[in-house]
């Protein structure tokens, strides 16, 4: 399995380098020629989202389509898939970040009853107490 950084990830994804897109995909499609998977931790998907967002200016619809397929596509290994599929429902049901939902998602499956915050977005969700 190959681990994939934000930049790479971005190149792939946006191609904006053209250059550096064609090294992202090369590498990709060799990882899984050779039967691997690209393996993307939670903290490339927030630096994601946050680089979609503000370089970028996509919008939350955009960027959870493109979470969804990056979920469905079989060369990436997403950690914790299924928490990140609920983090995605969250994000676009709240008024909270990305990396928030995710947060209070891994929090409560480690145990966790609420994560507390100073974070009034997240005022709605019951996974948060807000601390006023």
């Amino acid at each position: 399995m190959k681990g994939l950084d934000t930049n790479v990830l971005i190149r792939y994804l946006v191609k904006d380098d053209k250059k550096q897109a064609e090294r992202a995909s090369t590498c990709i499609r060799k990882a899984t020629a050779n039967g691997e998977s690209c393996f993307i931790n939670h903290i490339v998907l927030c630096e994601l989202v946050w680089v979609l967002e503000s370089a970028y200016g996509y919008t939350k619809e955009e960027i959870a389509e493109v979470l969804e397929k990056m979920l469905i596509t079989k060369q990436f290994e997403i950690e914790l898939k299924d928490i990140v599929r609920q983090t995605i429902y969250d994000y676009m049901q709240g008024s909270g970040d990305i990396a928030d939902y995710l947060i209070g998602r891994i929090n409560h499956i480690k145990g966790c009853d609420v994560t507390a915050t100073f974070d009034h977005a997240l005022k709605n969700n019951p996974s948060f107490i807000v601390l006023d």
